[in-house]
């Protein structure tokens, strides 16, 4: 950036020189002569740069300076004669730096700077000015400006303040969250608090309450100064209301296993050689009526269920029951209530003493279903007050490119309904067409932020703590192939991002034979990595 002038210089002007009333004692003509060149080289000399004192600076806010443009002093030259190598100092607010591409124009000790026009050294006459800029961000405008010395002068409006100092929640009750902050720099009008884009409060002090919130819900909120030129960036913070036991989400790495399909594999064999200690354990379904059993056909005490189950334990680790899936008799469009599905996933809660439980809705008659959606939401929600710390997973089908409607009109619904579900897990496959399976399931979870976000107001790091992925090994029923070497790409994307759960389907078919080479349980040890 050019430093910008405007010159004045004009000739020196005719001076007539009389003392009146006053009488000259006789001198000699080479002394008076030498009086008279003394005093008028003293009238017509220009003064030296020191004499800059009564020279002033005006500072232009060209722009925010809480958003880090440009800033600009205009120096008008008070004296009158022309300035060279004039120098202006100022003092920044702290947290302020100063772009260095000014060529060494500006210098920067602490928070103290000065610009001393070496580099150009332009004189300034009598009564006109030099304008420069420079790249600035931080919380206000410069301190104690000084030129040549000389106090400056003129407009010093502050810009936005700076972002406030960090959010906590101070106190909770069942309705509501408390929040403090530290101080934002800066003049600071006052601060408003965002729930997503919503204000929830606007307030003059460092705290507020939020009041009229639900019972065990999570909330996330962003606090932002503000004075009349504009507003900070904000500072975040999330929270949960009184009134439950929060669970731990963790991480599940928790392939399919199947005992009704499939020659099933021994649990114990897989986890020992791959490490697996979670199955997700496939499928609760409804028996004469809102009755739960695994396929419809074997009890939940006492079959070759509960008999793996028991022998997971043994081995230190757990299972996970999924209710639902694509087809048979499922338990949402068979219990008539929330309260009566509440009742059949208690049952199978209660028969295993479990932490977590999968609700995969699929297909017409309950992902395509308006009425049973939302059964299924309130028998959550009942679930989910009954059980305190009880996990609660939502297994859903997608698009390539997130959620269709009906899974965007599912998770709205849980949010109006104010239903806690812990994650949402996708199926990202079977896109019909589409190859890229690792690129997808990004590009499908991705969506799934995105609704997540918009439904709760949850950040980026919140929803993605929610998320699971369900992939499938090997091929697709649409001829998709997931090699070994992409569900490794998708493993780790899936821990880079924070998600809550991995699986895969199923256990069943980890082992040559699911549609890519591969060795026995190779996916499942890849899993295991998450």
């Amino acid at each position: 950036m050019p430093i910008r002038r405007t010159s004045g210089f004009g000739g020196f002007p005719h001076v007539r020189i009389s003392f009146p009333g006053v009488k000259l004692r006789r001198l000699r003509p080479s002394l008076l002569f030498t009086a008279l060149c003394a005093l008028v080289l003293a009238l017509l000399v220009p003064t030296p740069a020191n004499a800059a004192s009564t020279a002033t600076a005006t500072f232009t806010k060209a722009a925010d300076w809480g958003s880090g443009y440009e800033a600009r002093y205009t120096i008008t030259n008070g004296t009158n004669s022309a300035i060279s190598g004039w120098k202006v100092e100022f003092d920044l607010p702290s947290g302020s730096t100063i772009g260095s591409y000014w060529d060494a124009l500006l210098t920067k000790s602490g928070q103290h700077a000065t610009f001393t026009n070496r580099n150009y050294n332009a004189s300034v006459a009598a009564g006109a000015s030099v304008t420069f800029g420079f790249l600035v961000s931080g919380p206000g405008a410069p301190t104690n400006c000084t030129v040549n010395s000389g106090s400056c002068s003129g407009d010093t409006t502050p810009g936005a303040p700076s972002a406030p100092g960090e959010v906590s929640v101070t106190g909770k009750s069942d309705t509501s969250l408390t929040l403090s902050w530290g101080p934002a720099s800066g003049t600071v009008t006052g601060y408003r608090v965002y729930e997503g884009d919503d204000v929830r409060a606007t307030v003059n002090a460092t705290s507020t309450t939020i009041s009229g919130l639900a019972k065990c819900s999570d909330h996330t909120y962003t606090v932002k100064a503000y004075n009349d030129v504009g507003e900070s960036a904000g500072s975040a913070v999330s929270g949960t209301t009184s009134g439950c036991t929060a669970p731990d989400l963790g991480k599940h790495a928790a392939p399919y296993l199947y005992l009704g399909w499939g020659n099933p594999p021994d649990p114990v064999t897989v986890m020992n050689a791959s490490g697996i200690k979670v199955f997700t354990m496939a499928f609760i379904l409804a028996q004469n009526g809102c009755n739960p059993a695994w396929d419809s056909q074997r009890p939940l005490k006492g079959g070759v269920d509960e008999q793996a189950i028991n022998k997971i334990r043994a081995a230190g680790g757990d299972i996970i029951p999924s209710i639902g899936g694509w087809s048979g008799n499922k338990l949402g469009p068979n219990c008539s209530t929330p309260e009566a599905l509440a009742g059949a996933y208690q049952k199978v809660i209660d028969a295993y003493g479990l932490k977590s439980i999968d609700v995969d809705i699929e297909n017409t008659d309950e992902f395509e279903s308006p009425a049973v959606q939302d059964r299924i939401l309130g028998a959550l929600k009942i679930v989910e007050q009954k059980n305190p710390g009880i996990q609660t997973i939502l297994t859903l089908p997608t698009l390539n490119s997130g959620p269709n409607s009906w899974g965007k009109r599912l998770i709205d619904r849980a949010a109006e309904l104010q239903v806690p579900v812990d994650i949402w897990s996708i199926m990202p496959f079977n896109f019909s067409g589409h190859s890229d399976m690792y690129g997808n399931t990004v590009k499908s979870s991705e969506g799934l932020k995105e609704a997540l976000k918009t439904a709760f107001k949850w950040t980026d790091a919140v929803a993605y703590s929610h998320m699971g992925i369900s992939g499938m090994n090997g091929r697709s029923d649409v001829g998709e192939i997931t090699t070994t070497a992409i569900w490794t790409q998708i493993r780790d994307w899936s821990k880079s991002k924070g998600l809550a759960r991995l699986t895969f389907w199923a256990v069943n078919r980890d082992r040559p034979g699911s549609g890519t080479d591969q060795t026995d349980w190779q996916f499942s040890k890849i899993t295991a990595g998450f």
